[in-house]
């Protein structure tokens, strides 16, 4: 192994091939790691392998993402609840796992250095380096980032880099930007950055309405501390239930949204997403919290979880602070424990049953129903309950 070993995050998109040779012509020995974090299938992991091999890189592994993204990001994330600005399922989340594989492979490497194909002017640039740095002291090389100093037209002036080395190119042009992995995918491009409607060709997982099926669908999530353990009663691995999520829910239409985000670097970002299994463990998880956290805990939580998902968002994802908001989050969720029943008929999936010993029920009243104490004590609770602003309305009531 030579001092100039470096390990680069590949995905065999036009980027990562660009950073090979350009990493080799200034006298790196380029191992690249493919992190699967569940957005390829057998055909597109063969390929980046193959592309890896012919660039001449000096060695290439593949990494199985799948049990860390749902360790490292969809529990917490399940736990939290909520999306960024109350929205977007951070599906841009598996970026922390990639960086993880990276620097595990530079550690069997014996080397320092570590790099990325992250542009400029993106928010994942943010996420890794920052991930990176809160690891340990690493050389960061980020090719992209370096030529955009002198060319403006990038993806052309990569596309010609690699053909006067005889590298080929990949034909099939897309008029959109997607991204795809274990947790949902993202579109962007077109005229979604030019703020109208989506076009026909603004398709991904989720089924348009007229393809949804006419049956509805149902399944049932059983929770343990807070996390999705079996689907339909069968034990599952959390990244597979997620997978099944995926294919069952995105039938329906489920979980597609189309939002405008404030984004790490200031500009606003307009973008589709679609995550069908996240937003139907969201649902679920939501309604067994409702009914087993008590009224203090359920009013105060959301304000934990929106500041976990702005960090996890903005590339904090190594900050004490996120570890301290989580072992908050995690003693909320000794009692989310039970069996909550989903239902679908497309576009919108809805909890319908649930089922759990922690259920805050008390044993003589129910909502609008029926009381087990009287009318005197109600209208003194009213009474002191409202007292400050009765008290107001009267002082300032005009005569």
């Amino acid at each position: 192994m030579t001092d100039r070993a470096i390990v680069l995050a590949f995905s065999g998109g036009l980027d990562t091939s660009f950073c090979v040779p350009y990493l080799q012509e200034r006298g790196w020995a380029v191992h690249t790691v493919f992190a699967d974090t569940g957005g390829v299938d057998d055909e597109e992991r063969a390929f980046i392998e193959q592309r890896a091999a012919e660039l001449g890189v000096a060695s290439h592994v593949t990494v199985d993402g799948g049990p860390a993204i749902w360790s490292g990001f969809v529990k917490p994330f399940v736990w939290a609840g909520e999306g960024y600005q109350g929205q977007y399922p951070l599906l841009v989340s598996d970026r922390y796992l990639i960086v993880e594989a990276a620097l595990a492979r530079a550690a069997e490497l014996g080397t320092k250095a570590i790099a990325h194909g992250c542009t400029g002017m993106g928010n994942d640039q943010v996420r890794f380096d920052l991930a990176v740095k809160a690891l340990g002291d690493y050389e960061i090389v980020a090719p992209i980032r370096e030529i955009q100093k002198e060319h403006t037209e990038v993806r052309a002036y990569e596309q010609k880099y690699l053909e006067e080395r005889g590298f080929g190119v990949r034909a099939k042009q897309k008029a959109y930007t997607i991204n795809e992995n274990l947790l949902g995918l993202t579109m962007s491009g077109g005229e979604i950055d030019r703020w109208q409607a989506p076009g026909e060709g603004a398709v991904g997982w989720c089924k348009p309405r007229a393809q949804w099926p006419s049956e509805a669908l149902r399944v049932k999530l059983t929770f343990e501390n807070g996390e999705a353990v079996a689907l339909d009663g069968e034990k599952i691995d959390g990244h597979k239930l997620l997978a099944k999520l995926n294919a069952l829910f995105a039938q329906y239409g489920v979980g597609r949204g189309l939002y405008t985000g404030d984004t790490t670097i200031g500009l606003k970002g307009r973008i589709i997403f679609e995550a069908p299994g996240l937003i139907a463990l969201l649902t679920a998880h939501r309604a067994l919290e409702e009914a087993v956290l008590s009224k203090q805990q359920n009013r105060f939580k959301p304000d934990v979880a929106r500041k976990w998902v702005e960090l996890v968002y903005e590339g904090f994802y190594h900050d004490p602070l996120k570890t301290d908001l989580e072992a908050f989050l995690a003693s909320s969720q000794g009692t989310v424990n039970g069996e909550v029943v989903l239902e679908t008929n497309g576009g919108t999936v809805n909890a319908v049953a649930i089922e759990s010993k922690h259920i805050l029920n008390a044993k003589g009243a129910t909502y609008a129903q029926a009381a087990d104490w009287g009318v005197a004590e109600a209208e003194g609770f009213i009474k002191l309950f409202g007292m400050s602003s009765t008290l107001w309305a009267e002082i300032n009531r005009k005569s």
